[in-house]
């Protein structure tokens, strides 16, 4: 179950960028269905994650908390993912967002590779 939450994390990232992509090319019927696709990975992530969650990583109660924390900054990376296309397309600064997303995901890379189920 691991190496499918790190691929449809991996797959969210491209069409992230895909989609940024195609909103700075001036594609906005492209832009609005890649973020359609998103938003249907998003609930991959999210089942997979669950999945991680209650089923191994509860079975350690000192590390729980560790795992916890992964979650709720996976769910904020999420969400730096849609302030940011959302933003985009309104075409409002994103400057802010990006700091938080690079912390938030340099964070929940250290916390998955640390923790007993990353490699």
């Amino acid at each position: 179950m691991t190496h499918a939450h790190i691929t449809s994390w991996f797959l969210a990232l491209i069409l992230f960028f895909i989609a940024i992509s195609l909103h700075k090319s001036g594609k906005a019927k492209g832009f609005k269905i890649m973020q359609m696709v998103l938003r249907v990975v998003y609930l991959l992530i999210l089942a997979t994650g669950l999945i991680l969650l209650f089923g191994y990583g509860m079975l350690s109660t000192d590390l729980s908390l560790q795992y916890i924390l992964k979650a709720a900054i996976g769910i904020w990376i999420i969400g730096l993912f849609e302030m940011i296309l959302s933003k985009l397309s309104k075409n409002q600064p994103t400057k802010v967002l990006w700091i938080q997303f690079i912390i938030a995901f340099l964070l929940a890379l250290y916390l998955g590779f640390k923790l007993p189920l990353g490699f």
